[in-house]
C-alpha cells in the first residue's frame, strides 16, 4: 500500500476542491436553458445602446462560457468599462479575451484596445502588445495604427526608432486619423535634437540630415490632405521639385496662387514627369485645364510640353472632336494597352452604331480584350440590338439587375411582361451568404453589426452592415468594389448581387414611373447608375440627387407637368418624381424610344 506524504495529501485535497468547483461551475453553466444566453446578450446590447453601461456590463457577464457569444460579450464588457471611465477593468477584460480566446477574430482588436489604454500607465507593456500586433496581424488596420503608438512611446522614452514608426504610419495611412499627429510628433523629434527658432528652419547642416527630403514630401502630402495648406507650404520648402512638383502645384492651387500652379505644372510635365505616378500626371493635367479659360488652348499647350500623359490628353480631345471615330481610332491604335484603350474601343463601337455602320467586329473585339471593363455591359446590350440576341442573355447573366440587364429583359420579354417586376419583388436584401455559421446567424438576429464587421473582414459583409445602418450609397460602393474584385462572378441568383443592385426607394420609383409612363425596373437601375442611391450626390457640373438632375432642368420639368418641390432636389421623393417625368419627356421628344 502506498503511503502519501502530507504535501501530497494537501495537493490532492486542493485538486479535489478545484474539480468540485469546476464541476459545480459546469453544472451551473449547463443549466442555462438553450437560447438563454441569446436573450441575455440581446438585453445587454439594448442596455448598451441606451447608455446603461453598468447594467449592460453585468448582463454580458451572465452570458454562458459555453455560448459562442461569450467572446463578443467579453469585448462588450470592456467597452462598457471604458464608457464608465474604468480603464483598469477595461484592460482586464480585453486581456482576458485575447489570452483565453486567442483564435477569436476579436483577439487583434482586443489586444490593440488594451494597448491603447496602457500607453500612459504602462508604456512598456503597451509597446509589447503593439509589437505583437504588428508581427501577428501585419495586414490589419491595427498593425498600421500600432506603428503610430509605438513611435509615440519611443519618442516619450527618448529611445531611437520613433521616426521610423511615424514614417511607416504615414506611408500606409497618409489620411489616417492619426496622420497629422504623426507629422507633428515626427517634426518635434527634430526640433528637440536641434533647438532652432521657428518650427521649420532652413539652411544646411545637421537639421537637414535628420529629416530627409523624401520624408518632408510624405508629411507635406498628409498635411495637404488635411487641408493645412500653410503647413504644407512650409514642409515643401525642404523638398526637391523633381518629386514634389505635383503636390506643390495642388497646394498653390488651394492657396489661389494660380500663376505659380500653372508654372509648376508646365515645368513638372516637361522636366520631371517620370518621377511621379500616372495618377499624379492626370491630376496635374486636370488642374491645368481648370486654370485656363479655354480647354482647347490648355490641351494644345500641354501637348507640346508633356513627356507623359499624352494618351490622357488625346482622350480628352476626343470628347469634343468633330470626327470622334477617327480620334478614338487614333487613340486606340497609338496606345492599344493604355488606360484609355477600353474606353476608346467602346466609343468607336458606339460611333459606328450611331452611323448605322457594321459594329459587330469592333464590339466583339472589345468584349474579348476588355471583358471586365465598365463599358462591357453596354457593349453586350448593343451587340444584342445589332442582331445577335444571345448577347441580351449574356448581359442578364453576367450583370443581373443592372441598367442594361433590364433593357435586355425588355427586348427579350416585351414591355408588358411581368417577369422583371416579379423577380424584383422576390429579392429583398439579406445577409450575402446562404450558409452563415451559427455565430453569424446570432449576431444578425441580434443586430450586433459592429461586432459582425469586426469578425468578418469581407467586402460584401461590410456592404450589408452599411445597408442595415441605412447608408445605401456606401453599401452599393462597397458591394460593387467587392464584386469587381471577383475574377469569376457568381450566378444571378447569388445573394451578393442584391447588395450590388438593391431595391432602395423602389416603392417610390414604382409610383412615379407609372404616372410618367416609364418602366419602373428601368428607372430603378438608372437611378442606381446615376447616384448609387445617394440622395446628396452632386456631380462636377451641378447635377443633384438620386436621379442627378440639373436645378434648371428640374424647374422646367416642374413647370411643364405642374409638379412641386423643384427647389429640394436632395429629397428622395421629389428627385425621383421629377427625374422619372423628365425621362418620360426625353423618351417622347427623341425620335426612338430610349427605354428600349
Amino acid at each position: 500500500m502506498i503511503s502519501l506524504s502530507l504535501k501530497q495529501k494537501i495537493i490532492a485535497g486542493i485538486a479535489a476542491v478545484v474539480v468540485f468547483l469546476f464541476a459545480g461551475f459546469y453544472a451551473l453553466e449547463s443549466c442555462q436553458p438553450p437560447g438563454k444566453a441569446d436573450e441575455i446578450y440581446k438585453q445587454a446590447l439594448e442596455d448598451y445602446r441606451h447608455e446603461k453601461y453598468s447594467n449592460s456590463y453585468y448582463l454580458f457577464s451572465k452570458v454562458s462560457f459555453f455560448s459562442n457569444l461569450k467572446p463578443p460579450a467579453i469585448f462588450h464588457q470592456a467597452e462598457c468599462a471604458q464608457k464608465l471611465g474604468d480603464k483598469y477593468t477595461a484592460v482586464k477584460r480585453y486581456t482576458f479575451l485575447f489570452k483565453y480566446y486567442p483564435r477569436s477574430k476579436l483577439s487583434a482588436k482586443a489586444q490593440y484596445s488594451a494597448a491603447q489604454l496602457l500607453v500612459e500607465t504602462n508604456p512598456g507593456l503597451a509597446q509589447k502588445y503593439f509589437d505583437r500586433i504588428s508581427g501577428k496581424y501585419p495586414e490589419t488596420d491595427y498593425a498600421i495604427a500600432s506603428k503610430y503608438y509605438s513611435g509615440l512611446i519611443l519618442k516619450k522614452s527618448g529611445k531611437e526608432g520613433a521616426a521610423e514608426h511615424f514614417r511607416d504610419y504615414i506611408i500606409k495611412a497618409p489620411s489616417g486619423r492619426l496622420a497629422m499627429s504623426a507629422v507633428e510628433n515626427w517634426l518635434a523629434l527634430d526640433e528637440k535634437a536641434n533647438p532652432h527658432p521657428g518650427p521649420l528652419p532652413g539652411g544646411e547642416g545637421e537639421y537637414q540630415k535628420l529629416i530627409k527630403s523624401d520624408d518632408y514630401l510624405l508629411m507635406a502630402k498628409t498635411s495637404y490632405l488635411f487641408g493645412d495648406y500653410a503647413k504644407t507650404k512650409q514642409l515643401l520648402f525642404h523638398t526637391t521639385p523633381e518629386k514634389s512638383w505635383v503636390i506643390s502645384a495642388k497646394n498653390s492651387y488651394a492657396l489661389k496662387e494660380y500663376e505659380t500652379a500653372k508654372s509648376l505644372i508646365l515645368s513638372g510635365l516637361s522636366k520631371y514627369s517620370k518621377n511621379v505616378s500616372e495618377q499624379d500626371i492626370y491630376d496635374a493635367i486636370d488642374m491645368y485645364l481648370n486654370l485656363l479659360p479655354s480647354k482647347e488652348e490648355a490641351l494644345n499647350r500641354l501637348s507640346t510640353v508633356s513627356a507623359r500623359g499624352n494618351d490622357y490628353l488625346l482622350s480628352l480631345k476626343c470628347k469634343t472632336a468633330t470626327d470622334k471615330e477617327a480620334c478614338y481610332t487614333k487613340l486606340y491604335k497609338k496606345y492599344p494597352n493604355g488606360n484609355f484603350s477600353a474606353d476608346a474601343l467602346a466609343n468607336i463601337f458606339f460611333e459606328r452604331i450611331r452611323k448605322n455602320e457594321d459594329a459587330q467586329k469592333v464590339g466583339k473585339e472589345h468584349l474579348k480584350k476588355f471583358p471586365n471593363s465598365n463599358s462591357a455591359p453596354m457593349v453586350m446590350y448593343w451587340l444584342g440590338k445589332t442582331g445577335n440576341r444571345e448577347y441580351f442573355k449574356e448581359v442578364i447573366q453576367k450583370y443581373p439587375d443592372s441598367y442594361y440587364a433590364y433593357r435586355a429583359y425588355l427586348q427579350l420579354e416585351g414591355k408588358t411582361s411581368p417577369i422583371i417586376a416579379d423577380k424584383l419583388a422576390e429579392k429583398p436584401v439579406v445577409y450575402p451568404y446562404k450558409y452563415p455559421d451559427s455565430l453569424i446567424t446570432k449576431l444578425v438576429e441580434l443586430n450586433d453589426y459592429d461586432i459582425l464587421s469586426e469578425l468578418y473582414k469581407d467586402g460584401f459583409v461590410k456592404s450589408w452592415v452599411l445597408y442595415k445602418k441605412g447608408d445605401y450609397a456606401s453599401s452599393v460602393w462597397e458591394a460593387q468594389k467587392a464584386m469587381d474584385a471577383l475574377s469569376a462572378k457568381p450566378d444571378k441568383y447569388d445573394y451578393r448581387w442584391r447588395l450590388v443592385y438593391p431595391l432602395n426607394y423602389y416603392d417610390t420609383v414604382k409610383k412615379y414611373a407609372a404616372a410618367a409612363g416609364n418602366h419602373a425596373p428601368l428607372m430603378q437601375s438608372l437611378m442606381r447608375e446615376e447616384s448609387h442611391f445617394d440622395p446628396n450626390a452632386s456631380s462636377s457640373v451641378g447635377a443633384r440627387g438620386l436621379m442627378q438632375l440639373m436645378p434648371a432642368t428640374a424647374q422646367e420639368v416642374a413647370q411643364k407637368y405642374g409638379l412641386s418641390g423643384a427647389a429640394n432636389l436632395a429629397h428622395p421623393d421629389v428627385n425621383i418624381k421629377l427625374g422619372t417625368f423628365y425621362y418620360g419627356f426625353l423618351k417622347s421628344a427623341i425620335g426612338h424610344s430610349i427605354s428600349s
